[in-house]
């Protein structure tokens, strides 16, 4: 199994701070926030290659942090080949770019460089093998109705199919949200040229598993502790103030 850490974005929401920094180098209490995400894969064995795709502006900024660090992951930094604002692939097009460069036929676990967590994701992958061969996304509950319309909101029925996906609805039918944490099975990868080829966005991960979900099942996985997308300063600043699990240990 390949993991494949979606960091080729700008982050133009926390310029300053991420004019020559990309967004998942940004420190939370002296780490990197890809090293929390790292951390937090420890506890599966099935990991043969951690997959950094991002664009030919930061590239660097990534082959040095792998440089310099001391862990064993193995770990591939990938350029998009995309060098300005305008020009970017876009969520699910650097994950098509990258399964194309790779030649990855292997299942895929897929998360946001830009998030942060305190649980394990063992749980998850154990998970999503019993679902097998389907895909299976990681879920978090807000628990509030007014914040989901911020999200994209899934709900779902009694053995954890995904009955609907909303992308930052008005009237939220649940307080789900859809995190960008996705286990895609290997024969499940033709999916992502499919969606392309019918001319869909690029952009965002969710609209992806949105289109995915009415075509066969896809089930959800609930969380529970706590999880943080940084997307400004604010949720930049709020996650520095929270305090985060170091070690990932195994169950």
């Amino acid at each position: 199994m390949k993991v494949l850490i979606l960091a080729a974005g700008y982050a133009t929401r926390l310029w300053p701070l991420t004019l020559n920094r990309p967004k998942p180098l940004l420190t939370i209490q002296n780490r990197p926030i890809l090293e929390h995400i790292i951390q937090r894969l420890k506890t599966i064995d099935e990991i043969d290659e951690i997959l950094v795709v991002t664009n030919t502006k930061f590239v660097k900024n990534f082959k040095e942090w792998k440089k310099k660090r001391k862990g064993k992951n193995k770990i591939s930094v990938v350029d998009d080949g995309m060098k300005k604002v305008d020009d970017r692939r876009g969520a699910i097009g650097d994950i098509i770019f990258t399964i194309k460069k790779k030649k990855i036929t292997s299942d895929l676990l897929v998360i946001a460089g830009d998030n942060i967590f305190d649980f394990d994701i063992d749980g998850f992958v154990r998970s999503a093998k019993e679902k097998y061969p389907f895909a299976t996304i990681g879920v978090f509950d807000i628990k509030n109705k007014s914040l989901a319309s911020k999200y994209g909101i899934v709900t779902l029925d009694k053995s954890s199919r995904i009955l609907s996906f909303a992308e930052k609805p008005k009237k939220p039918k649940s307080t789900l949200a859809a995190m960008c944490l996705y286990y895609i099975p290997g024969e499940r990868l033709k999916f992502f040229n499919k969606y392309k080829l019918e001319g869909n966005s690029l952009d965002l991960a969710g609209s992806f598993i949105k289109w995915l979900s009415g075509k066969e099942e896809v089930y959800g996985y609930i969380f529970r502790g706590r999880w943080l997308d940084i997307g400004d300063k604010r949720s930049l600043k709020r996650a520095e103030n929270l305090k985060w699990g170091k070690e990932a240990k195994k169950k």
